[in-house]
């Protein structure tokens, strides 16, 4: 089977398949061994907490990989200014820039004239065709399986991907439910170029900073074992769902403001579950995936086995 899609080629990597950014997670380790297995690895910008320390993640990902890699930005978060980190991945020629999150017409502003790709995950048509305009060279499409933050109209992927496929003429990268070949496969087979995969990378050798305790309840978990949170503020998120996340919702009840919710939705919060594994003080992101993913294993052998199963599924069908 032949990988090589639009995306492949505008992005310079093997195989159609790109790492999420995964807030406080995704940095030289996992970035690094992503792209070195053939696909594009990202490190996630707005997690660092000045343009030193990501030029340094840039240097650290430079001397453990020579194949291209990307640097997300998480735009939407509240009281946060990206442009002296935006600043520093131009300097330093990162190939890749991503944005999530939020409204990216200031970024493309910013990028007027630089030589960068640049991809944009949005959650509807509406948003990817306003990309599009913008500027993006491609699309990234999340539908509600997505871990982490998602789109307001509830819309499945197998749904979305083909809807945008049709409004757009970039090329379209489906993401949320995906984390096997078969999820590949099946992606290609709405018409997109390739996929992003977030919540199983996670559960990966190289994904150093996640806690075995947030892996672990990847690999237990079901596919019913998810909660929307953040809905009543209008940016709903999916998380795994826990006591800690129960404590949301009942406050979203109570009062749906963000500064009511502030300290239960707050970096500390994840940071608390993912970094330190005490779950009960903190929630962790993820998709409905996690009814399919039932191990812990490298970057590569990743990659491999997916790349794998779509060769031997589209044999059946050839």
């Amino acid at each position: 089977m032949n990988f090589e899609t639009r995306i492949t080629k505008l992005l310079g990597i093997r195989y159609p398949i790109i790492q999420g950014g995964l807030a406080y997670l995704a940095y030289s380790e996992l970035a690094s061994a992503v792209s070195n297995a053939g696909g594009l690895g990202q490190i996630t910008a707005m997690s660092l907490s000045s343009p030193s320390e990501l030029r340094e993640e840039i240097a650290k990902t430079r001397e453990k990989t020579d194949k291209p890699f990307g640097v997300n930005f998480a735009i939407g978060e509240h009281g946060r200014t990206f442009s002296h980190m935006l600043q520093v991945a131009v300097d330093e020629k990162v190939p890749v820039i991503s944005m999530t999150g939020g409204n990216p017409a200031p970024i493309f502003n910013e990028l007027a004239g630089v030589d960068v790709k640049k991809l944009v995950l949005v959650a509807s048509k509406k948003q990817a065709m306003k990309a599009e305009k913008l500027g993006a060279d491609a699309v990234m499409v999340v539908g509600q399986e997505g871990g982490g933050h998602l789109g307001r109209d509830d819309v499945g992927t197998i749904v979305l991907v083909p809807q945008v496929v049709d409004a757009v003429s970039i090329p379209v990268i489906a993401s949320g439910g995906i984390g096997d070949g078969r999820g590949l496969l099946a992606a290609l087979a709405l018409g997109a170029q390739g996929i992003e995969m977030g919540t199983r990378f996670i559960a990966t050798e190289e994904c150093v900073h996640a806690n075995d305790a947030y892996k672990q309840r990847i690999v237990e978990s079901e596919e019913t074992d998810t909660v929307v949170i953040k809905r009543s503020i209008g940016a709903p998120a999916r998380v795994i769902r826990n006591n800690w996340t129960d404590k949301i919702l009942a406050a979203e009840q109570e009062l749906p403001t963000y500064e009511n919710l502030k300290d239960l939705i707050s970096g500390t919060a994840n940071k608390r579950f993912i970094y330190e594994g005490t779950e009960e003080q903190g929630f962790g992101w993820a998709g409905q995936v996690i009814g399919r993913i039932r191990d812990i294993k490298p970057v590569s052998q990743l990659i491999n086995d997916m790349i794998h199963e779509a060769e031997e599924m589209y044999k059946k069908f050839s």
